[in-house]
């Protein structure tokens, strides 16, 4: 197997900690530095990953010369200019979803990370889950025909980090943040070389209003170049916890999934500490989840970055994946604003694998 990938770890905060405990889980992977836009964050993360060093600026962790791929757990605001930092110094990169705050940022990630000649990798968990996994097994094998329709829906109380909330600053509300996962998942289940034509969206602010002016409730139609419609729906006002549902109609079968359930039940009159990931509650019935890592996909996802890191080949979610998604993320919110359906606008070139 060899030496460890040498990973630098961009952010401290709950999306760096799902990909730490990933790669925890991931032999041939050792993150060895991170950085952080809080000491005390850092510190405590590093202390509790075994992390030996952190560093307060972005362009220091990249330039580090042990450093050899580099993972963006940041505010979507920050993730075209840690791309940069990371290409400026020859560094492979994966950022997490959505990859930029619209399609024109993520088109530039993509042309970063191909000049520079360094691998560019999308980190859609989703895509990596067993779930999903298994999903696309029945798929692939022909069992249920040729799919018709899929509805994806995820659904919370809304974001943990304040960042998400500013919409100007993020770049949309709900659809933006967990659209893109749906979006993929057709993608993925359809097949990339299919693809979404026009988009028709709805979306409004119905719960959160002191909060944010962003979405916190949408949904998406993706009309196919074939005509066939796929359903994205994403919600921040969802409660009882996280929601992940799939639901695929195909000619000869059907497929209903809960992508993130959970075999657990218990309940508790005193809390337990941490359960699952945006648990509304912790005490009366609750469903812990065992495993989150795995379940999500993130120590699969890692896995798969550092695999094709290592062996030289190109990865599954690529940025020209979160480019497509962007893009079509893009042509939503257009579709918000005018009530028709939009076209989904694609560079051939930066959209080309």
């Amino acid at each position: 197997m060899g030496d460890p990938v040498r990973i630098g770890m961009l952010g401290s905060g709950f999306i760096a900690d799902f990909y730490l405990a990933g790669a925890r889980l991931v032999a041939d992977a050792a993150v060895v530095a991170n950085y952080s836009r809080s000491a005390e964050r850092g510190a405590a993360l590093a202390a509790r990953y075994g992390i030996a060093r952190t560093y307060d600026t972005i362009d220091a962790l990249c330039a580090a010369d042990d450093v050899q791929l580099v993972i963006v757990a940041l505010p979507n605001h920050l993730h075209l200019e840690a791309v940069r930092a990371a290409t400026a110094h020859g560094r492979a990169v994966v950022c997490t979803k959505p990859l930029g705050r619209n399609a024109a940022e993520a088109a530039e990630m993509v042309r970063l990370v191909r000049a520079a000649g360094v691998m560019g990798g999308y980190a859609e968990n989703i895509a990596f889950s067993p779930d999903l996994g298994k999903m696309r097994e029945i798929v692939d094998s022909g069992a249920i025909g040729r799919i018709l329709s899929i509805r994806a829906r995820e659904g919370h109380s809304g974001p943990h980090a304040a960042h998400f909330w500013d919409a100007d600053t993020a770049g949309g509300g709900a659809l933006l943040d967990m659209g893109c996962h749906g979006i993929e998942e057709v993608r993925i289940l359809v097949g990339k070389d299919v693809r979404v034509s026009d988009v028709f969206a709805w979306g409004a602010t119905l719960v959160h209003g002191d909060k944010t002016t962003g979405d916190d409730n949408a949904i998406a139609l993706l009309r196919l170049e074939d005509g066939r419609v796929m359903t994205i729906e994403a919600s921040w006002s969802a409660k009882g916890g996280l929601e992940g549902r799939t639901e695929i109609s195909g000619t000869g079968g059907r497929i209903v999934t809960d992508t993130l359930s959970t075999s657990i039940r218990a309940f508790l009159e005193t809390p337990a500490g941490y359960l699952a990931e945006k648990t509304d509650a912790d005490t009366g019935w609750v469903f812990p989840i065992a495993d989150e890592a795995r379940v999500h996909g993130y120590d699969a996802q890692i896995r798969h970055f550092v695999e094709a890191f290592r062996g030289g080949t190109r990865p599954s979610e690529t940025f020209e994946d979160g480019y497509v998604v962007n893009s079509i993320i893009d042509a939503a919110y257009r579709s918000m604003r005018s009530g028709r359906w939009e076209p989904v606008a694609l560079d051939p070139e930066i959209a080309a694998a």
